[in-house]
């Protein structure tokens, strides 16, 4: 179950987000879960609970502070409004209290769907502590991302019928990276824009989400341990 906690920025700000712990006393790798546009919803906790569930320390820094979307217009003013260094200091901070947790291995890893699939590959050019990176259907613009400064390995997961997060935007990025000698792996489902909402029965894609999900659990558990 998921319960809210505050952690410091990368300024020392105090934020806040939500934070889902796996069974037992011992030690687990962690993962930051970046909120899709609507905010931190049900959707969100029950994503941390099923991070918790793999095993992972699982923290959802909250990007809108408090506010969830009621419907597609308000989430689309909310990330059109969002500013990104804020947002990625944010999640800067949330890497770093979870690397400290007293349950945590001190590994880190990022997952992130739509908004928070962008903001994923952003902060895999910005954040050096992750130890892997996971988006899912999400593409930063040019200006929040150098993908020069990518160190953890990617996994990406995209849709063919998607006309937001393009697959052929994620193609040219894997590109960007193995020319640099880079790790990032892309897989393309036969599915829509936020397939693993299974919230949203007119995009949620069961197969896809199911594989998908498996893919990025053995993904994060092989690299961080």
């Amino acid at each position: 179950m998921a319960t809210r906690i505050t952690f410091a920025d990368e300024s020392g700000s105090e934020k806040s987000g939500e934070i889902a712990l796996p069974e037992g006393s011992g030690k687990s790798p962690a993962v930051v879960l970046i909120q899709e546009w609507w905010g931190i919803n049900a959707h969100v906790r029950s994503l941390l609970d099923r991070l918790a569930g793999e095993g992972f320390v699982a923290l959802a820094p909250d990007l809108y502070h408090g506010t969830v979307a009621k419907d597609a217009g308000e989430a689309a003013k909310l990330m059109g409004s969002l500013d990104w260094k804020t947002a990625l200091g944010e999640i800067a901070g949330a890497v770093s209290f979870l690397a400290a947790h007293p349950r945590s291995s001190g590994k880190v890893g990022a997952i992130g769907f739509c908004m928070g699939g962008a903001l994923a590959f952003a902060s895999a050019c910005r954040i050096p502590a992750l130890g892997a990176v996971v988006p899912f259907y999400g593409i930063p613009g040019p200006e929040h991302a150098d993908y020069t400064k990518v160190t953890a390995p990617i996994q990406a997961h995209f849709a063919k019928r998607d006309d937001w997060a393009k697959a052929s935007a994620a193609e040219e990025i894997k590109k960007q990276l193995e020319m640099r000698g880079k790790v990032m792996e892309l897989h393309v489902y036969d599915a829509d824009h936020a397939f693993v909402n299974d919230t949203r029965p007119e995009v949620h894609d069961p197969a896809s989400a199911k594989l998908a999900w498996s893919r990025a659990m053995a993904f994060l558990h092989e690299h961080l341990g």
